[in-house]
């Protein structure tokens, strides 16, 4: 199941994806409200009109594509046959699929949110999805492991933009006089890219475009980075070039759901809008 693996890693697959198509990375969130928005009924029927309205319009026109995986699950088993119908949608478009999940666990039930989201022989496989490293970044090996074993990836999320992780995420650890411990797992991260511990590029880090730069060197990172807050949280082309300027070419990815989404529900008018999000990141980002 899913697309040959490229050499190279994850985010070598990414980076020559961008080249080809520019550097943004389009949610598919069909929420609530957007799905009411777009006319579509709200359940499992609404989601995956929705999100095959989304591969349609997004084929071509951007690298790669992030579906919410929230919004599929509030719609139970049918919204998860969805989801997968999506994914293979995605993939037959050979568009690079972030399964917004945001899984974290440990031991046998971290192998199996592995399993689920990056097994080739899931029906649920993306080629990265996105974790969270608050029981520990160590806690996430199994989910490193596989996606190393095969080229896909994973998308830690270090860096949020929601002002609530905040406080957490700039606290300073070793009582008060080390790194944040935003700042302490990139580094740790780039460590695991750059010692071998997994694939170079394997793991790549959220991090927030309406943020201010941290102490850690992003173009070090070695990995892909997610940058959510384009459009509807207000980062704008010019904050996106300031805050990962130095990164490696195709190694940042701006991502918008909520205002590239409003554009739709026609897959033209969403195309369009797509094409007007990515030349300006490809411009803050040249």
């Amino acid at each position: 199941m899913g697309d040959p693996v490229v050499p190279g890693g994850f985010s070598a697959r990414v980076a020559e994806a961008v080249a080809r198509t520019g550097p943004l990375c389009a949610g598919i969130d069909p929420s609530p409200a957007l799905v009411e928005d777009w006319g579509l009924p709200d359940g499992a029927r609404g989601v995956h009109r929705f999100g095959m309205t989304c591969i349609e319009a997004l084929a071509g026109v951007v690298p790669v594509v992030k579906p919410q995986v929230a919004f599929f699950e509030r719609c139970g088993s049918a919204g998860m046959a969805a989801l997968e119908a999506v994914l293979a949608a995605a993939r037959d478009a050979r568009l690079i699929v972030i399964a917004d999940a945001k899984r974290a666990d440990i031991g046998t039930t971290m192998e199996a949110y592995a399993s689920a989201w990056l097994d080739p022989d899931s029906p649920l496989c993306a080629d990265a999805v996105t974790a969270v490293p608050y029981l520990g970044l160590d806690a996430l090996q199994p989910m490193f492991d596989l996606a190393g074993a095969h080229g896909r990836g994973v998308i830690v999320v270090v860096r949020s933009s929601n002002p609530e992780g905040r406080s957490l995420q700039e606290a300073l650890t070793a009582a008060g006089t080390g790194p944040s411990v935003e700042d302490m797992l990139l580094e740790q991260i780039a460590g695991l890219n750059r010692d071998g511990a997994v694939p170079e590029g394997t793991i790549g880090a959220v991090v927030g475009a309406t943020l201010q730069p941290s102490q850690f060197r992003l173009a070090g990172l070695g990995g892909t980075i997610l940058a959510p807050g384009v459009g509807a949280q207000g980062a704008t082309a010019r904050q996106v070039s300031g805050l990962f300027a130095g990164c490696p070419p195709g190694s940042v990815l701006a991502s918008s759901s909520r205002s590239l989404l409003s554009a739709g529900p026609g897959v033209q008018a969403l195309g369009a809008a797509a094409r007007r999000a990515r030349e300006e990141m490809a411009e803050g980002l040249s």
